[in-house]
């Protein structure tokens, strides 16, 4: 149950979509975690340029790399607190995409892995067919 601020349940509400809600239906949690080209390089930056959020910054972007790409915005803020330039940004950002373009050949050319990636996934969640 959500909380709604007030009343018995004094928690806080929660603002948007819940993770089992339709809008996160192509959004796998798993990703939080992937090991990434650009999630590597922003970790490498983020912590050479001192920023006690590092992990949490590259945690965030590099699955919406993946998911929806990065805008100019994106990368020059990624370029100020990396202290990298814009063209360093994108180039990890190029760099994960073609990464991400030979993951995907790989599973079109097996699609048994892709069945097989499913099975596992359920098993991890608990679940059976």
């Amino acid at each position: 149950m959500r909380g709604t601020g007030t009343g018995k349940d004094s928690r806080m509400p929660i603002i948007g979509p819940g993770l089992d809600d339709p809008e996160y239906d192509d959004y796998d949690p798993a990703w939080r975690g992937q090991d990434t080209p650009l999630r590597r390089w922003l970790l490498e930056k983020l912590t050479a340029a001192g920023n006690s959020c590092a992990a949490d910054i590259a945690c965030s972007y590099a699955p919406a790399n993946r998911y929806n790409g990065l805008s100019d915005g994106d990368c020059d803020d990624l370029a100020v607190i990396t202290g990298c330039t814009f063209e360093e940004v994108r180039a990890a950002h190029r760099q994960d995409l073609a990464v991400l373009r030979e993951e995907q050949r790989v599973l079109t050319e097996q699609p048994e892995l892709v069945v097989l990636g499913a099975e596992l996934a359920r098993i991890h969640r608990g679940y059976r067919i």
